[in-house]
Parts: structure tokens; C-alpha cells; sequence
């Protein structure tokens, strides 16, 4: 194995241990390679990194090696942070995520059928901000992937459970989804604002 391709394993070795990170008794372990022939490599590499001003760097914390971001480049993070597009989801991912949330569990296909629309894009934005997640498969054929909420989308509309959520009943007019979107929204958020009071 040379030099490169060893870089390029750690790399992504480094990559897929996240916060936890990933010593060099680890690292020589999966590559069968000593321990010292590591160290070299991630020496090199934690220079190549710093040299090339990347916009990661590999940091070593109690004997274990991760990816971490440049603490020079911390306002533009916090400013991320702080974009209103984050903290907004567009009205197909709302009503995506109202049909997840008193549907669940359920597939891809089966949002579309209530939609009348594709929805893989407002489903990837549910799953990316952390709403919703897989949580099965379906029987079906072809096994697809079955959506449900996550503990994130009950932070997020401050509710305990889904037990909480407005009864179905409330919505009749279920050929005007954005209109029931909306009202379904404002009750949450009436809810939200109920129990950020008694706090």
C-alpha cells in the first residue's frame, strides 16, 4: 500500500469516526500497518492540511485524531447558524412533514398519493434538518423506506408527544392541503407558546 492510498483510508477512517475520533492503535489495526508507519502518515498529512490552509484541519484530542473546522473561520459558522433559511421550511417540506407526522409510518409514494406531487425533495430536507428519519421498510415490493417522525420534530414544535399533535378531526377539508397545513402549523404554535410560558 503506498503513501497515498494510506492517506486516503485514513482520511475517510477519520471521517466516518466523527466526534469520537479514531486512535493510531485503530488506525494501524485496519491497515495492518505499524504503528510508527501512522504516526509519519498523520504527521503528514495534519501538514499537508495546514499548508494548503483546507478549510478542515485533523486535530489530535486525548489521543484520538477528528476532522475539526478552522477556529478562524468560526464567525461564518455562526452565521449559518443564525440564517433564516435554516430555521424556515418551505411550504412543501411543512406539508410533507404534517402528512409524516399523522400518517407515520409511511412511504415515499404514499406522501405523493396524498400530495399529488413528488416529494423526494421535501422529504430529503425533512431528513437532512433532522425531522424525519427512516424508520422501516415497507412489506411492499421493492422494500421502500417507511418515514416517521423524529424526538428532533418534538423539540422543534415543542410537544411530548405525538399525542399531543391537534386531532385530525379538526381538519375537514382535506382537497385544500395547504390551507390544513396552515391551520395545523398555527395550532402548534399556539401549543409551543403554551408550554414555553409554563417554563
Amino acid at each position: 500500500m503506498n503513501s497515498t492510498q494510506m492517506k486516503s483510508i485514513i482520511e475517510g477512517l477519520i471521517f466516518v469516526s466523527g466526534d469520537e475520533g479514531i486512535d493510531v492503535k485503530q488506525i494501524a489495526k485496519v491497515l495492518e500497518q505499524d504503528e510508527k508507519v501512522i504516526i509519519d502518515v498523520l504527521k503528514n498529512m495534519k501538514q499537508d492540511y495546514e499548508k494548503k490552509k483546507r478549510g478542515i484541519q485533523i486535530l489530535e484530542l486525548a489521543g484520538s485524531f477528528q476532522f475539526t473546522t478552522r477556529p478562524e473561520h468560526s464567525p461564518y459558522f455562526q452565521r449559518l447558524a443564525q440564517s433564516p433559511s435554516r430555521a424556515t421550511l418551505s411550504q412543501a417540506a411543512l406539508e410533507t412533514l404534517a402528512i409524516i407526522a399523522y400518517k407515520q409510518p409511511i412511504t415515499r409514494v404514499e406522501i405523493e398519493d396524498i400530495r399529488g406531487v413528488k416529494s423526494d425533495r421535501a422529504i430529503h430536507t425533512l431528513v437532512v434538518k433532522g425531522l424525519a428519519h427512516g424508520v422501516g421498510r415497507a412489506e411492499s415490493l421493492g422494500r421502500p423506506i417507511l418515514y416517521g417522525t423524529t424526538k428532533q420534530f418534538l423539540d422543534y414544535f415543542g410537544i411530548n408527544s405525538l399525542k399531543d399533535l391537534p386531532d385530525q378531526d379538526t381538519f375537514e377539508n382535506h382537497d385544500n392541503l395547504e390551507e390544513e397545513t396552515k391551520k395545523l402549523l398555527e395550532k402548534m404554535g399556539m401549543q409551543q407558546m403554551t408550554m414555553n410560558d409554563l417554563e
